[in-house]
């Protein structure tokens, strides 16, 4: 079967078959760095890494590209998110970008997101936005009006294609208060003027200003992918205004299509509710990881097509948590049954190595069919109780067997869901530890009341081997972590 996905530009699935044989070009808008990244965030990013991770596996040379927006991003209000921020924090704009730039990079680093192959900002892309606005204005696509420009949508008849709102239909002021200045109410700013004290500021044609939130991607994408690319990524939440004005422009400017494939990812709420700062229910990626592992919040969001919406829960947590268990524990016993080194060379069960190839294809299948990962999930659990079965069943299992389930593993699990980590490491909870360690502190005192000083010097020894040193007080024995 071909890889099939489902295009929001056409509604419909179609085949995917990218441009250049071989190599796809894709574009993900990307986060305004004013703030940490929350999970709404989460969704849309490891959506879109699983993307690039399988079509990377499939053997295309894919190059990624998302943006960082420092500039540009209005509230309704009409203030930009950077200046707001920077306000808040007391901190220069660039300030602000560098230490929520870095924040975001972390929190996707934890949560296994493979970086992009290009991370262009918005601030240092200005030459080029003026060049595409200059175009606009020459080909009448654009007017200026007291030193700022806007996109004119009447000018563009295919304006609305990807989101099929008709211009008629559009209310003013839906998102940010009308301007008397404006042609049309619908009317987008390419270019905004800028009063002397606004920070953010740069030369133009048009006098000294900054550019409109839509016109950086379309410059950006295009730079590094041409036009058209491939695939444009992105949120549910963005297809009106932001993508759709996105086209316009590029299309206007260039006379060819923009992208070829919309790839849109369905929203995130908490409790059913949508993640809003009024109602204080947003939820930072960074206190989701001190709650739950980073696989776990993956296998969260990729038990959901990544089209649909997702609603966050302990409950739904909880349950993620509870499927890695599951997983992990199969992958685990395989793994150390491999590193025990004593499994027969020739012994192969009956049948599994079919159920091997059968588990190939169907994973195959559900990820072909517009990268379905709850029906590849669904595999690897129904794999692993077949895994189980054969590992405790009496069966005298072969490492070439044991090696092939773990390329399953390793392939689909790891490679491109990113579920499953090459190693897997215990997340043992610190009082756990402590109470260890306390209990054989309690058995070395036994052993030196019955003057078995042998045996309480070896559990000393063998605890310092480890980094616990222990030091007997007057009052009683105390440990800590170092080493001698």
């Amino acid at each position: 079967m071909s890889l099939v996905v489902y295009n929001f530009l056409t509604r419909q699935k179609e085949p995917f078959v990218p441009l250049q044989e071989g190599r796809v070009h894709m574009y993900v808008c990307g986060p305004t760095v004013y703030d940490h990244a929350h999970l709404g965030h989460a969704k849309l990013y490891v959506s879109m890494d699983v993307i690039v991770r399988y079509l990377r596996y499939r053997g295309y040379k894919v190059r990624y590209v998302q943006n960082i927006t420092d500039v540009g991003h209005l509230l309704d209000t009409g203030e930009d998110r950077i200046l707001k921020g920077a306000a808040r924090e007391r901190l220069e704009p660039m300030e602000l970008v560098e230490k929520y730039m870095r924040s975001y990079f972390e929190d996707m680093d934890a949560l296994g997101v493979v970086r992009p192959d290009i991370s262009p900002r918005a601030s240092c892309h200005i030459p080029e936005m003026i060049e595409m606005i200059k175009v606009l204005i020459e080909k009448g696509h654009a007017y200026e009006v007291n030193g700022s420009v806007y996109f004119s949508v009447e000018s563009w008849p295919e304006y609305g294609k990807l989101s099929g709102r008709r211009l008629e239909e559009q209310e003013e002021g839906a998102r940010i208060p009308v301007r008397e200045e404006k042609r049309h109410p619908a009317d987008f700013a390419l270019w905004k003027r800028a009063e002397p004290e606004h920070i953010l500021r740069w030369p133009s044609p048009w006098g000294w200003g900054y550019p409109g939130w839509h016109i950086e991607c379309s410059v950006m994408a295009t730079k590094y992918l041409g036009q058209p690319f491939d695939i444009h990524g992105g949120g549910i939440d963005n297809l009106f205004p932001h993508n759709e004005s996105e086209i316009a422009q590029a299309e206007a400017a260039r006379g060819t299509p923009f992208a070829r494939y919309w790839l849109l990812t369905g929203s995130l709420t908490v409790n059913g509710v949508k993640m809003s700062k009024s109602l204080g229910n947003v939820v930072r990626i960074k206190d989701a990881l001190q709650e739950y592992r980073p696989q776990a919040i993956r296998l969260f969001i990729l038990s959901s097509h990544y089209r649909s919406p997702i609603d966050y829960s302990e409950e739904a947590m909880a349950a993620a948590e509870k499927g890695l268990d599951r997983l992990w524990n199969t992958v685990i016993e395989v793994r150390e049954r491999l590193a025990r080194g004593d499994a027969p060379e020739a012994a192969e069960p009956e049948g599994f190595m079919e159920e091997i190839q059968r588990t190939r294809r169907a994973f195959l299948e559900a990820m072909d069919d517009d990268f379905g990962t709850p029906e590849a999930l669904s595999v690897l659990f129904e794999f692993s109780k077949a895994v189980n079965s054969l590992l405790f069943g009496g069966a005298i299992v072969g490492r070439p067997i044991l090696e092939a389930i773990d390329a399953i593993y390793r392939e689909f699990g790891g490679h491109v869901l990113g579920v499953i980590p090459d190693v897997i490491r215990p997340d043992i909870p610190s009082d756990l530890v402590a109470g260890l360690v306390q209990l054989l502190i309690e058995i070395r005192a036994e052993a030196r009341r019955q003057r078995d000083f042998a045996r309480a010097d070896q559990i000393r020894d063998r605890l310092r081997a480890l980094g616990i040193l222990l030091e007997d007080r007057p009052d009683g024995t105390v440990w800590r972590m170092g080493r001698s």
